[in-house]
Formats: structure tokens, C-alpha cells, sequence
């Protein structure tokens, strides 16, 4: 918050853009920072910054961002009289005069109140939207209750607007006040009667019990009631000396002045000057967080791992639907395969899309199924692994806990479909998190205490509801994801939190503004995780029962070779694996030989490998491939005759048509793929072969989707400026409210000169190098530029941003900010700070 010069408050604007042009530039970059939306595009000069500030859209999205204490101050200023000085403000909220200072200065901050404090002025829009401006009572919401947020109703003056001179004179009458000439002077003598207390008492004094009945029921609001046809005789009473209006056919109001009398000045029923405390909660040792977390980041590994490994086959890749999303089916038979409930697997789904590891392959039925960068990611340490997987969530607007609900056309909502993204619950997460890194290290705080101070931080943002669940939902993610751990955060989540609140690149490098020798925020975050993390193993412990105990993580390669080998029959700190004749005959058809097999488990097992697992292995080869299977129609090959006549003998072979054509060839009706089925099914272990006799190896085909990047989140609102673009709009407005006449000509800064000669040419790699490092810097280049009409120029220009194929900049001989298209710069080279020496940026 900016304090304002004694001298400047002292000052009466007459208008916003009065109060705006006394404001030093600090604090107008303080109000495009709290406001970004009025940067898009930058204005012209102040007059259309106080008017875009005024515009009911940016209106409602500054009062979004208000705390519970400066949207009840702003409350109190739309029912206050225009202007109100601020002992009257402060009136209207006792208790609150503490935080009254605080509340305003963030609201003159945001350009919603201008004035000096003897002549507070709340913006127009936002009263209108505040406070009812007229005795039209407003719709009412769900559930039947006001949309006004203080419960008071339109003024006196608003509430007799249109009713006659007779009328009034007959309610000064009852009222016991004295007759006027005027209508004017009526509405004077009533509101001077309204706003003192004696006088008013001793009036309600002589109302019956049950009009005062009636008043206590619309006190708090809301103000308006149904009447009869025939106003009862307590109504009428009140009717008759304005302590009730009518607003529209059979309903009455309750006048605002009349209201404030009831309840002893207030504008709120409840006011909240200050936030409720999310502590104590349950305290843990920063150490068990962090192990704790880090078990879970661990799982959460191998949870999409395992995820991106069963839909990287034809037979576990998910159809995509018609109207786009994965399958109610698919959801359930992934979760199954997983073991883990529908809403987790939903929630490793929309993660793993969300990281640019999942993705429609987008042929001919569309498939579900892993990108290419899914093989890179693999590749990466632990660490790196996850912290692209937490950024990647932190900026997500999809919400995987709407999975199963329905939309507003009561259409279920299904996971990887559309109608999941939420543009509020990046910011809301953000602050979840944020508050639970307010707190000591190692305390979990209570859902409900983080919920509550959720609503008093920004009560207008997403809506009650939605901003409650995401708070839960945001609580139970982070700790799957081991962002939290035991429900307190972990000190290598701390520094995600420090980063961009929307990173463009989630799956990408550190942002540009960290430097080459600057470590980002996940750079931070995975150097600490790395020691938290068990090294992977490179050794098993086998059972005489045929199952394997990894104590902990594998490495890839023994990983995946004992994948193919046994079953994993429970997963956890340790997994344990099973074999089976199915699944070493499984790893005999990828290509293993039996010694293979005997020399990877004497290699990787820290016990000797027991007699019943080598008899099976033995077993299994011995009979493995003893039968061929060809595609002559097809055919089945075998050097012993005895078994083949076994075979063809067997009453269950009868479907298959089987007879002999040679003692060791035995000729079937079925296609090859349904004869080796049905004959693993009898018992037997054949294998296929190929047209020229061999055995033909079975290793699926990883499948992969066409490269894809990872999906934009779908924000609410204009990113968050930074400091480069914020000087140079404040640069670019003060110059043209200069142009227009709205302020004094201010001494002009040193326009860099360009050094001289053609316009830079280099290569556009180098370009986007230039520019980068020039807005990192805050420094001036000189560009070469095409225009659209073919012209070719040069500018001397401040890069503030460079971003989607754009540069937007500051042009020193313009004064303004532009945008220029990236392919229409030829070239850029630094020319150093005004007072300082030019610098070589780039070779031709």
C-alpha cells in the first residue's frame, strides 16, 4: 500500500482521473499490478485509465479481489451518503476502526474510492453494484436470500421517488412533523426526524408490537416484504409515516435511513475486521513432513508411471468419446487396474494430461495414450520428475475432483473432458498452500480453519461453493502428490510456491527471468527432494514361496525385466512379485531363454534362488515352443508325434478342426492367433512361428500419440505484469495524458541513441536471445523492422515482454507501448542505458 503525500491528499480532485494524475508513478504501477486487466491494452492516457477503471467488468473483478474487512468498508461507502466524510465511514462500522486505515488505503489503491477523507467517493459502478439505487426490489437468489450485501434497502429519498406532494404532506401529518411547501423540504424534515435518535425512539415508541415485530424481521435484511391487498392495520401504521414505502404492488421496503436507526448505526449485522486464524491444527517435526511427503512423491511416481504403461498397449489404450473425454468404463477399469478409487485415478489422469505426458492420438478411433515427451520424462532423476509433475498441477484450471458430476445442462462431466476448467483454482490452490507456508514448519491445519480464512481472504472469488471444494480438493491432492505431508507442507514445496503463478511452460525449462546462473524455483524444489529420496536398488530378495520382495525403488532396467517376469501382487513401501507359469512363459515370448532368466535373478537377488522357482523357470522353457504354430490356415508343427496325436485326439481340440497331414503337422480350421490361445488354455505351451520357421518373438509395441504439448490453462483473467511492463505503460500513459492536456509537460527522458549504420541483421535464434536478455535487463535495443506494408525501419525500443511470437516493448520516439510480431524484426542489438556505453548483443 502507498502513502500519499500530506500535500496531494490535502488536494480535492474533482474527478478519477484528478485523483490519478496526483498520484506518483509507484503508486499507478501499484494499480495496474492490482489491476491487470487495465493494461489490455495499455490506455492512452489517464482520463481512459479512470474510465476503464469505472467499466462494470474490471469493477466486479477489483471487487473479487477485496478481503472480507475492504469489501464490508466498500459496502458501507455504497450505502453511506456521496461524498462521506470519514468519520461517518467510520460509524458505520464499529469496531473496525483499527483496520479502517489499512481497508481504505487498499481501496484507494485500487481506484475504487478517490477523495480526500473528508470527502470519500466510492466509484459509481461499484455502488451500483453494492447498494439497491432504486425502490425496485432486486431479484432474490437461491435459497431465497438477499443479494444485497448489507441488507439495507435504497435511501429515503430513492424510496419516495414519484410519490406526490399530497402523499408526503399526509406523512408529515401522522409523523407529527409540521406540513412544508414542498416536496423538497418534506423529504428534509422526514430524514432529520430518521436521523435522530430521541426523536425516533419516542416514534416507535408509540408503534404497536406488531409493526415493531415487522421492522425487527426486516432489519438485517432482506428489506422488502409482501403485504396483502389490503395492508394490515400494523402496516398501515408504518405506512403512514414512511417507516415503510411501498416498492412495487403488494411489497414494501424498509428505507435505508430507518434501517441504520434499528440497528444502532451499523452496516453489518457481523463485521470481520479481521481474518480468522487457520492454527493450530496438528503439529508434526518438519523432518516427518518431509519424509512423509517425500514416500508419497515417491507413489505418486509410480502411480502415473503405471498409469501411462497401461494405456501404452492396443489392449489398455481408451477409446476417446464422441464428444471428447475418457469413458465412464475406462475411468472404473483403470481405477481397478490402478487399485486405487475412481476420484485418485481421475485425479493421476487429468495430472498426467495436465503434465503433456497423455494425449488423443488423434487418428482413426482416437485413442488415449502417452506423448513422446512421456519417454523423455521417464529418463529424468526423481526429482525432476516430480517437480514437473507439482508445477504442472499448481497451474492446472482443470479441476479432476468435478469428475462425476454434472454440468448445467446436467451432462456428466467425465475425466479429459471438457467443461473441468475452472479459471479461479490456480490462484485459489495457490493461496491453500500459501497459508499452510504462513504457518510454522510442520503444522496441518484443520480443512474447515483454511476454508474459512479462504473466505475472508477473497469471499466474491468462484463462488462459496466451488471456492470451498477446491480448498479440499487442493488439501487432498497435495497430499497424493506429496506437496503435503501428514497434511503439513513440506519444505521442497515451499519453493514452488515462490514461482509463477501460471507458468507458461509447466513442462519446459526454468522460466527466462531466472538467468543462465540463477536456480528457479523447481530447480530449488528438486535439489531439496533429491536427499529425501531412497537411491534406487539393484537387487531383490527372493522366496522359497515363488514371489520377490523389492524392498524399496528398482532400478528402470530391473524394473521392467521383472515386470515381464512375475506379476506384482502388492504394492507399498515394498512390492512383491509372483511367478507364475503364465508369467514366465510371458517373458520366454519376449525373447528370454531360460538361461537368461536364471542368470538375471542369480545377478539381482541378495538370496540364493530357491529350488522351486528354478524348477518352474526349467519347466515352463522345456515346454515352451515344443509346438509350433504357423499361418498356413493354420497349422500346428511339433517333432514329437505322440503329442501331436494326444492333441488331436482331445475332445476339448474338437472346435478347432484339427487332422493330421504328417506325423509331426497337424492342420486347424482357426487362425493362428485363436489356435495358440486355445491351446495355452489345454495346458500345453505353444509358440508362434513365422514363415520361415522361427519362433516369432512377442514384445508389444510401445504406443505412442504424434508429439503433443501440454494443454494451456484457461485463466480468468490478463496475466500478472511485471515490472518492465508496468514502468513502461506508466511511461507511455504519463505521455499521453501530456498529448491530450490533461497534465503539465513532464522533463523527458534521454532517448538512447542507435548507433549508426543499417539496421541489425542476425539470425532469429540470436534475435530472441537479444530480446530475452534486454527484458531481463530492463535495457534498450535497436531493431530492424518490416512493416506489414513491406517498409523497412529501425526503432530503439525497451523489451518488456517476449512471449507468443510477440515482443511487446516500450518505443522511446513513439512514447507508447507496441507489440511487434517476432517474424518482422530483422534483427536486435543492445545500445546500453541511456547514460552508459552501448553493448555488442549479437553476430551477423
Amino acid at each position: 500500500m502507498t502513502t500519499e503525500p500530506a500535500a496531494e491528499r490535502r488536494a480535492a480532485p474533482r474527478t478519477l482521473a484528478d485523483e490519478l494524475r496526483s498520484r506518483t508513478d509507484d503508486a499507478l504501477a501499484a494499480l495496474l499490478r492490482a489491476r491487470p486487466d487495465l493494461l489490455s491494452p495499455v490506455p492512452g492516457d489517464l482520463s481512459q485509465l479512470a474510465t476503464r477503471a469505472g467499466a462494470r467488468p474490471s469493477v466486479l473483478r477489483a471487487l473479487e479481489r477485496l478481503d472480507r474487512f475492504a469489501l464490508q468498508v466498500a459496502e458501507a461507502l455504497a450505502v453511506a451518503p456521496d461524498p462521506c466524510p470519514y468519520g461517518e465511514l467510520a460509524a458505520l462500522l464499529p469496531g473496525g476502526e483499527e483496520e479502517l486505515p489499512r481497508a481504505l488505503g487498499l481501496l484507494r489503491e485500487r481506484a475504487l474510492v478517490w477523495g480526500g477523507d473528508d470527502r470519500l467517493r466510492l466509484v459509481r459502478t461499484a455502488r451500483e453494484l453494492l447498494a439497491p439505487s432504486a425502490s425496485r426490489p432486486p431479484p432474490r437468489s437461491a435459497g431465497g436470500r438477499t443479494p444485497i450485501p448489507t441488507g439495507l434497502g435504497p435511501s429515503l429519498a430513492e424510496a419516495t421517488a414519484g410519490m406526490s406532494p399530497g402523499r408526503l404532506q399526509e406523512i408529515l401529518t401522522a409523523a407529527g412533523l409540521p406540513t412544508t411547501h414542498d416536496p423538497v423540504s418534506a423529504l428534509e424534515s422526514l430524514a432529520s426526524l430518521f436521523g435522530d435518535r430521541e426523536r425516533m425512539d419516542a416514534l416507535l415508541g408509540q408503534a404497536p408490537e406488531e409493526a415493531r415485530a415487522m421492522l425487527a424481521k426486516l432489519m438485517w435484511g432482506p428489506p422488502y416484504g409482501e403485504v396483502s391487498g389490503v395492508p394490515s392495520p400494523p402496516v398501515r401504521w408504518l405506512l403512514d409515516r414512511a417507516l415503510l414505502l411501498p416498492a412495487a404492488p403488494r411489497t414494501v421496503v424498509l428505507p435505508r435511513e430507518v434501517a441504520l436507526h434499528l440497528r444502532g448505526g451499523r452496516a453489518h449485522r457481523r463485521l470481520e475486521p479481521l481474518p480468522p486464524s487457520v492454527g493450530p491444527g496438528r503439529a508434526r517435526t518438519p523432518a516427518v513432513a518431509d519424509s512423509a511427503g517425500a514416500g508419497q512423491a515417491l507413489a505418486a511416481l509410480a502411480a502415473v508411471e503405471e498409469l501411462l504403461e497401461l494405456w501404452s498397449t492396443d489392449a489398455g489404450a481408451p477409446p476417446v468419446l464422441r464428444a471428447g473425454g475418457l469413458g465412464v468404463r475406462d475411468l472404473k477399469r483403470t481405477a481397478v487396474a490402478l487399485d486405487v478409487s475412481e476420484p485418485v485415478a481421475a485425479f493421476w489422469i487429468e495430472l498426467a494430461y495436465a503434465a503433456g505426458l497423455l494425449a488423443s492420438d488423434g487418428e482413426e478411433g482416437e485413442r488415449y495414450a502417452p506423448t513422446p515427451a512421456y519417454d523423455a520424462w521417464l529418463e529424468e532423476p526423481p526429482e525432476r520428475r516430480w517437480t514437473r509433475l507439482a508445477r504442472a498441477w499448481l497451474a492446472a484450471t482443470r479441476l479432476a475432483g468435478l469428475v462425476g458430476g454434472r454440468d448445467a445442462r446436467s451432462r456428466t462431466l467425465g475425466a479429459l473432458g471438457p467443461g473441468l476448467d475452472r479459471g479461479p483454482a490456480p490462484e485459489l490452490r495457490r493461496r491453500t498452500l500459501g497459508l499452510l507456508a504462513a504457518e510454522p514448519a510442520g503444522t496441518a491445519p484443520e480443512a474447515d480453519a483454511v476454508a474459512a480464512r479462504l473466505d475472508w481472504e477473497c469471499p466474491l472469488r468462484g463462488g462459496a461453493e466451488l471456492r470451498g471444494r477446491i480448498v479440499r480438493w487442493t488439501l487432498t491432492e497435495a497430499e497424493l502428490l506429496g506437496v503435503t505431508g501428514r497434511g503439513a507442507l513440506t519444505s521442497y514445496a515451499r519453493p514452488l510456491l515462490d514461482g509463477s503463478a501460471a507458468d507458461p511452460d509447466t513442462a519446459g525449462p526454468e522460466p527466462e527471468t531466472a538467468g543462465p546462473d540463477t536456480a528457479g524455483p523447481a530447480d530449488t524444489a528438486a535439489s531439496l527432494l533429491a536427499p529425501l529420496l531412497p537411491e534406487p536398488l539393484d537387487h531383490v530378495l527372493l522366496q522359497a514361496d515363488l514371489t520377490a520382495v523389492a524392498p524399496g525403488p528398482l532400478r528402470r532396467h530391473l524394473a521392467e525385466t521383472l515386470n515381464t517376469l512375475a506379476d506384482v501382487e502388492s504394492k507399498g513401501g515394498a512390492t512383491v512379485y509372483r511367478f507364475t507359469p503364465e508369467s514366465v512363459r510371458r517373458a520366454l515370448d519376449a525373447g528370454h531363454s531360460a538361461g537368461d532368466l536364471h542368470s538375471f535373478l542369480a545377478a539381482h537377488s541378495r538370496t540364493p534362488v530357491p529350488q522351486p522357482l528354478a524348477y518352474l523357470i526349467d519347466d515352463v522353457a522345456r515346454r515352451h515352443g515344443r509346438l509350433r504354430v504357423g499361418a498356413a490356415g493354420s497349422y500346428v508343427r511339433c517333432d514329437d508325434g505322440t503329442l501331436l496325436a494326444e492333441i488331436a485326439a482331445d475332445r476339448r481340440a474338437a472346435s478347432l478342426g484339427l487332422r493330421l497331414l504328417a506325423p509331426t503337422v497337424l492342420a486347424a480350421q482357426a487362425d493362428p492367433a485363436t489356435l495358440l490361445e486355445r491351446l495355452r488354455a489345454m495346458g500345453y505351451a505353444p509358440a508362434a512361428e513365422s514363415a520361415e520357421g522361427d519362433v516369432v518373438v512377442h514384445r508389444a509395441d510401445a504406443l505412442r500419440t504424434p508429439p503433443r504439448t501440454a494443454p494451456e490453462p484457461v485463466p480468468d483473467g490478463p496475466p500478472d505484469p511485471g515490472a518492465p511492463l508496468l514502468a513502461a505503460a506508466v511511461r507511455a500513459i504519463r505521455s499521453g495524458d501530456v498529448a491530450a492536456g490533461g497534465a503539465p509537460p513532464r522533463p523527458r527522458r534521454p532517448v538512447p541513441a542507435a548507433p549508426g549504420g543499417p539496421p541489425p541483421r542476425i539470425p532469429a535464434a540470436d534475435t530472441l536471445a537479444v530480446l530475452r536478455a534486454a527484458a531481463r535487463r530492463g535495457t534498450p535495443v535497436w531493431i530492424g523492422h518490416v512493416d506489414a506494408d513491406g517498409t523497412a525501419g529501425q526503432r530503439v525500443v525497451e523489451p518488456v515482454r517476449v512471449e507468443g511470437g510477440l515482443v511487446t516493448a516500450y518505443d522511446h520516439t513513439a512514447e507508447e507501448v507496441r507489440t511487434y510480431p517476432l517474424h518482422r524484426i530483422t534483427g536486435a542489438a543492445d545500445v546500453g542505458a541511456p547514460d552508459g556505453p552501448a553493448e555488442t548483443a549479437g553476430r551477423a
